[in-house]
């Protein structure tokens, strides 16, 4: 009976410990939190990502596009995709949008750069007014 009596009154007196300490969890811990930033989106969103140094984000809609934003709500443009895109990521760097579409079962990889215009009013220039020119950035050295 001894042998019996012990192992019933370990488990009580565990079982008696754990409830002590999730009715203290209950009442001595808080959860606090603040809205750092809100704003209206284009679509019914779907699914979301940002960028790791919190420069954009970018946001699926059911209107079969990826919005893209800055960290601040200003819209930077939209990405047109399939309708079946169900699921986005994008690359550590935010050079690369992984889509998953889910009717055509298919994984896709695309591309991501984005364009500045830049106002040169009254700039002085040499050469033709109309050329093009490209800028290209090199962030990955320091």
């Amino acid at each position: 009976m001894r042998k019996m009596l012990t192992p019933v009154l370990l488990l009580m007196a565990s079982f008696l410990l754990v409830n002590a300490a999730a009715a203290a969890a209950k009442t001595g811990n808080s959860v606090e939190t603040t809205v750092r930033a809100s704003w209206k989106l284009d679509a019914k969103p779907l699914d979301i990502v940002h960028t790791l140094d919190n420069r954009r984000v970018y946001i699926l809609g059911n209107d079969s596009r990826v919005h893209v934003y800055s960290a601040d709500g200003v819209k930077q443009g939209a990405i047109p995709v399939a309708k079946g895109v169900t699921a986005i990521d994008i690359a550590p760097r935010g050079e690369m949008l992984y889509l998953i579409d889910s009717e055509q079962n298919t994984f896709t990889s695309v591309s991501v750069s984005f364009s500045v215009n830049i106002d040169i009013t009254g700039a002085p220039f040499l050469g033709e007014a109309n050329a093009p020119v490209v800028l290209a950035v090199f962030s990955d050295f320091q």
